[in-house]
């Protein structure tokens, strides 16, 4: 047989891998191949050559198996390949094709390898040789693993970030623009809503901007050790490896375990009908970890709800925390209203600041699509794997084109902070002149559901610190979301939002509306704005340092207070300098004073602006005419005394 003609079948094979080397592309190995077998006097029959695949055991080689069809059919008697390893890897593998070989009376010649099946010696070398290259191969695995299992414990997550997280000097850390939406799909899901109810509220409030929430995506999340600070390496493989505590989780191990049994109920049509609205904010007092929540139902059909601590034997009743709340979530509420219309948009543009990190990826996407094109042109894979890998980069672009243009739109959003102290203070003023159409139009908080409370709460507060005295427990600190804070803050430092604080006026204690210094011609611009829907005045204060009390000539007639702000930028002021007296500003609107405009409507569903008009929240401007200007401080003191 060895002088028989050798009808070659050339077997050519890259990897994914394998197409980033030099010398490795399907063409290169064909030209070399071809050469080869011209200087050995071979005849090629035909061509083999298996893109994308690896010579690993168990894939699927549709071109090898073919190879191997022809063999049998005695089309061809040599299999003609660039190295060994084109062939395969494993002894095992050798060995099967080696007897396959010899039952066919063919035979296997490499051009780098000096392999020669053809003789004994041949056959010798070859099977030295895969044994060096497996024992290779196996202590790579074995050192691959324990640096990988190492790196792991570092921190070092081998995979793309999941929602909630991303990658920081190649460790995974959380991501606190999009982490409170994991917590929210826990929760939700907890709560006993579905795969598809979650992933139908998420579309309907185009939470990251997307519609195409599945419930694929909600499963994907839920299942993810990941969420309570674990990875699973090898998820899907026979021998799994589990490393615990390895990132920062953002669910507690409770609420996650929770979860999984969650499922099983789920799976028997169970449907959870009970709503936490503390569920992961309550810390432990001792041990500092997340309380677990749990509820008791009455033969009278009222529900109790409690929180507890497992490991610290702790309970606690839900209306403990709803009685502290109660004091000021009213304020909440208001906020939230205030943080719908003005606040998200802000939000969105200033601290995710997304545009660019939209930008780069846009650009890594356009080159990865290049780079695919060019390894299809140079052979590196078929017009299938192509049309694939160019379907799933093109998803990715149009996706970010997409996101690209929400964040267009967000940066051409039209109201300022300026709008937010104007809102704020209409609001105040139709509840004092119009307290019945305000309250047929606003929700309070004793309006809510159970639903509507849990996701305010989720929405705002990030945790609720507990403290215990003995066997009293109390709500000890209430930490808001930064990302709702921080813009809050910086907002009232700059004057545009008000907080209630007591004061003394005379022999009168209230509560006023405060808000930090604004410049002159800022509060004449915000009078004049007002002016438009309702007579407000203007009168200054003096504020008596040492007494920490207020006197105005004031309380003549039914003057309800608006807003009342220093004149000057006292926290400038060298704390040293011990002022006896300070300035401050009243903005108030007198009893009799109706309001100006024909439609009320207009109080509730429009703001002045500045240029004369009315904005409708979110849509295009509608002029109002109304002749007005703004004016200096000095007009509006002289305008209010004319007035009297």
């Amino acid at each position: 047989m060895n002088n028989e003609k050798k009808l070659c079948g050339l077997y050519m094979r890259v990897s994914t891998e394998d197409q980033a080397r030099e010398g490795f592309s399907l063409p290169e190995q064909r030209e070399r191949l071809e050469q080869f077998c011209k200087f050995k006097n071979y005849e090629i029959v035909d061509y083999y050559e298996d893109a994308g695949i690896s010579a690993k055991t168990g894939n699927l080689r549709p071109e090898f198996e073919r190879l191997k069809e022809d063999i049998k059919s005695k089309k061809i008697n040599t299999i003609v390949a660039l190295k060994l390893d084109r062939i395969t890897r494993s002894i095992f593998d050798w060995e099967k094709l080696m007897t396959f070989l010899e039952e066919n009376d063919a035979y296997l010649d490499c051009a780098n390898d000096e392999i020669n099946t053809t003789n004994a010696n041949g056959k010798m070398i070859s099977r030295l040789l895969m044994s060096v290259s497996q024992n290779e191969i196996e202590r790579t695995s074995e050192r691959t693993k324990i640096g990988l299992a190492g790196a792991i414990k570092q921190g070092h997550i081998p995979s793309q970030a999941p929602l909630g997280y991303k990658h920081e000097d190649k460790k995974l850390v959380i991501d606190y623009s999009t982490k409170d939406i994991v917590k929210r799909i826990f929760n939700l899901y907890y709560e006993g809503n579905s795969y598809q109810n979650i992933s139908n509220i998420l579309n309907e409030e185009k939470v990251l901007g997307k519609t195409n929430w599945r419930d694929s995506s909600i499963t994907a999340i839920l299942e993810n050790e990941v969420y309570k600070g674990d990875y699973v390496h090898g998820k899907r493989t026979k021998h799994p490896t589990y490393y615990q505590d390895v990132v920062e989780p953002i669910v507690s191990k409770e609420l996650w375990e929770e979860c999984q049994v969650q499922k099983k109920k789920n799976s028997r049509s169970y449907q959870r009908t009970l709503t936490y609205l503390f569920l992961q904010k309550l810390t432990c007092p001792k041990c500092g970890r997340l309380m677990g929540g749990k509820a008791t139902k009455k033969k009278n059909g009222n529900v109790y709800y409690y929180y507890y601590c497992s490991d610290c034997k702790i309970n606690l009743k839900e209306n403990v925390i709803s009685e502290y709340f109660d004091n000021f979530v009213q304020e909440l509420v208001e906020y939230d209203s205030v943080v719908n219309q003005f606040f998200l948009p802000m939000i969105k543009q200033k601290f995710d600041e997304p545009k660019e990190q939209l930008e780069k990826e846009l650009l890594k996407q356009n080159n990865k699509l290049e780079r695919i094109r060019k390894a299809y042109i140079e052979g590196a894979f078929d017009l299938d794997v192509y049309n694939e890998e160019k379907k799933i980069v093109e998803t990715a672009i149009d996706k970010l084109n997409a996101e690209l243009e929400d964040t267009e739109n967000c940066e051409n959003f039209n109201f300022t902070p300026q709008d937010i102290l104007l809102k704020r203070d209409i609001d105040y003023i139709n509840r004092v002149k119009l307290a019945s159409e305000y309250k047929a139009r606003t929700k309070t908080w004793k309006d809510y559901t159970r639903e509507e409370k849990s996701d305010l709460i989720m929405r705002y507060v990030d945790e609720i610190k507990l403290k215990q005295q003995h066997d009293f427990i109390y709500v000890d600190e209430i930490l808001f979301r930064e990302s709702i804070c921080k813009p809050c803050n910086e907002l009232f430092d700059k004057g545009y939002i008000d907080v209630k604080t007591p004061a003394i006026f005379g022999n009168l204690v209230g509560e006023l509306r405060f808000s930090n210094y604004l410049p002159e011609e800022e509060v004449g611009k915000h009078i004049m704005r007002l002016r438009q829907y309702y007579d407000v005045g203007f009168e200054e204060a003096i504020y008596y340092v040492e007494d920490r009390v207020f006197y105005f000539d004031f309380m003549k007639d039914d003057r309800a207070i608006i807003r009342v702000f220093p004149l000057e930028d006292y926290c400038k002021i060298d704390p040293d300098i011990k002022l006896k007296e300070q300035r401050y500003g009243i903005i108030y609107i007198r009893g009799k004073d109706e309001f100006q405009m024909q439609d009320i409507n207009s109080a509730f569903d429009y703001i002045p602006d500045e240029s004369n008009t009315s904005v409708i929240y979110m849509k295009d401007p509608v002029p109002i005419e109304i002749g007005v200007k703004p004016v200096n401080m000095e007009a509006l003191n002289n305008d209010t005394s004319s007035q009297e």
